[in-house]
């Protein structure tokens, strides 16, 4: 898929956030700017949860609760693992925020996490970015086991009838 603008990469984060429930892991990857933390924007403002969603590259990791009082129903955990790559053993230090333990009742999106977080889930989705010069994003989706190629699907469509 390709999204023109920034804006458009925050509208595919809510329309990805439709086929998102409890205990999905999305692995976030691209250089840096691609978009990944505005398509986290997205998934957020989608799943209607409370607070800015921003950066967590210093926090590492931000839970984001449900806006109740907006409809909201499941936690987001958004993390940023670009500071563990640069460690021994990053997998190890993933495994020390105890992400786990929210995993099964959260929509978790890791940034920067390839190679590091997918032992979090059984199945979880890819989402490649990458910007072009003229700043469009190009966006993969890669499902890794359960239902996700049905939910991908879902989700190309959509984007179809919305070019």
């Amino acid at each position: 898929m390709i999204l023109k603008t920034v804006d458009d990469t925050r509208d595919f984060g809510v329309r990805l956030a439709a086929v998102l429930r409890p205990g999905d892991l999305v692995v976030l990857s691209g250089p840096l700017g691609a978009g990944k933390t505005a398509l986290a924007q997205g998934v957020g403002r989608g799943l209607r949860v409370l607070g800015d969603v921003t950066s967590p590259t210093f926090v590492i990791a931000r839970v984001h609760r449900p806006d109740r009082a907006a409809g909201g129903t499941v936690p987001m955990v958004h993390v940023d693992a670009y500071r563990l790559g640069n460690v021994t053993d990053p997998r190890a230090q993933v495994d020390d925020l105890d992400l786990d333990a929210s995993v099964e009742d959260s929509v978790t999106l890791v940034e920067w996490g390839e190679g590091m977080v997918e032992q979090l889930a059984d199945a979880y989705l890819e989402v490649r970015i990458d910007r072009r010069d003229d700043e469009a994003r190009v966006i993969e989706l890669i499902a890794h086991a359960g239902d996700w190629t049905d939910r991908v699907a879902t989700l190309s469509e959509a984007a179809a009838e919305h070019a």
